[in-house]
């Protein structure tokens, strides 16, 4: 029989950690249970990964009715999405409100999003550029693509490309995907195609399959129908 959670010593904890995954998953199943709220949304998360999307959805909500605001934000996920729950982008937007305002980047992030959509929420393009901007100072690199696109497309701010350049350079940098795209797309505008290459082979190996296919398709209708192929590795 197991000790319970609130008698194990920290060694007793890192040990459990340290072990097997079977192990670790108990340990957090354990402190989700005795109502550990980190624990909550950790092992909501376990359970979405596996697949048993309905019962995350019930943990992340346990986690955030405790004030977790990454469980929150999940909870806006999951609405997004329909992840173990029908959808509704109203209830969405407003988790990704609250957690935003209360200092979370990534809701930062999905709030903008929504916000530049209209996405259950009334789009508002420059408020989304402002929470784009805020998630981007935390350091989130796709928020600063987003900064990138917002710059390149003449959205809210007036068109300069210099600075949609840097920003794509700096989301690239910081492992977003499509800033490595973008900023491939920059570097080949500018004539750097052995550079380019670099950062669309980052973007085959950490895009989604999807979108992949679209920037390959993209590249095999551009100047540059040569490079197609650097896309074709995470197809």
């Amino acid at each position: 029989m197991t000790e319970p959670l609130d008698s194990l010593s920290r060694e007793a904890i890192a040990a459990r950690l340290s072990g097997s995954p079977e192990a670790r998953a108990g340990l957090i199943r354990e402190g989700a249970e005795a109502g550990v709220a980190e624990a909550q949304a950790v092992y909501g998360q376990m359970l979405l990964d596996r697949g048993d999307a309905a019962v995350g959805f019930a943990w992340f909500n346990k986690a955030a009715a405790q004030g977790h605001l990454m469980a929150l934000n999940m909870v806006g996920r999951c609405y997004d999405l329909g992840w173990g729950v029908a959808v509704d982008k109203r209830r969405a937007g407003e988790c990704f409100r609250i957690a935003a305002e209360r200092g979370l980047e990534w809701a930062m992030y999905n709030y903008a999003t929504a916000l530049a959509l209209g996405d259950g929420v009334t789009e508002d393009k420059p408020a989304a550029f402002a929470w784009f901007g805020k998630a981007a100072a935390l350091g989130n690199a796709k928020a600063i693509n987003h900064l990138g696109s917002f710059h390149e497309d003449g959205w809210v701010v007036a068109r300069d490309m210099a600075k949609a350049a840097e920003y794509y350079a700096r989301a690239a940098a910081g492992g977003d995907f499509r800033g490595a795209f973008n900023h491939a797309r920059m570097l080949l505008d500018a004539g750097r195609t052995g550079e380019a290459r670099r950062w669309l082979r980052e973007a085959a190996e950490t895009g989604t399959p999807a979108f992949v296919e679209k920037a390959r398709a993209w590249l095999a209708a551009s100047r540059w129908p040569e490079l197609a192929p650097e896309l074709s590795k995470a197809i």
